[in-house]
């Protein structure tokens, strides 16, 4: 199985990337890839400017790099109650190329955040939004208050999380073999 995964952030820090990335162990049967948003830096979307230069490359490319994967999975950010701009951004010139980006691929689909709501405002967002894009969303895992449920070592630290984490890994696993 070909993995491709992402967080919806460009902070060098993201927890979401963390979260996404500490994910991809739990797959390591699978070849894994872990795309870095800050790799498809954009101008920011405007029918006007979409008019004056087209489809900039670098969308293209996401596009191209999600093709392969027969699994998504994306750590969804939350910038006040919603998307982070630079996600959304690639999301809009994304959808302008292929509105179905996601090409009816599953995806396992997580947020997180500081707080203890987890990200669970950008996660519903995206719920509702990516299965328009082509998405076959499998299962869904919000981590509440990162920086006390999370280890970088060793991963989810609350046990009922994790214990929940881990099935909805198996559930996505039993869904896509």
């Amino acid at each position: 199985m070909n993995i491709i995964a992402f967080a919806a952030s460009t902070s060098k820090s993201s927890i979401n990337k963390q979260l996404v990335a500490h994910t991809l162990t739990h797959f390591s049967e699978s070849n894994t890839t872990l795309l870095d948003l800050n790799n498809y830096e954009l101008p920011l979307f405007s029918v006007d400017l979409e008019q004056e230069i087209g489809h900039p490359e670098a969308a293209a490319r996401f596009i191209a790099d999600l093709a392969p994967a027969d699994l998504i999975i994306i750590s969804m950010a939350e910038h006040n109650g919603n998307y982070t701009a630079a996600f959304k951004n690639l999301f809009d010139w994304c959808s302008r190329i292929d509105a179905t980006i996601f090409k009816d691929k599953p995806l396992f689909l997580m947020s997180t955040s500081p707080g203890g709501y987890g990200g669970k405002n950008s996660l519903g967002a995206a719920l509702v939004r990516f299965p328009r894009h082509g998405a076959e969303i499998l299962e869904t895992f919000s981590l509440p208050t990162f920086g006390t449920n999370f280890n970088a070592t060793t991963g989810i630290t609350d046990e009922a999380l994790r214990e929940e984490f881990l099935s909805k890994i198996e559930a996505v696993k039993l869904k896509v073999n």
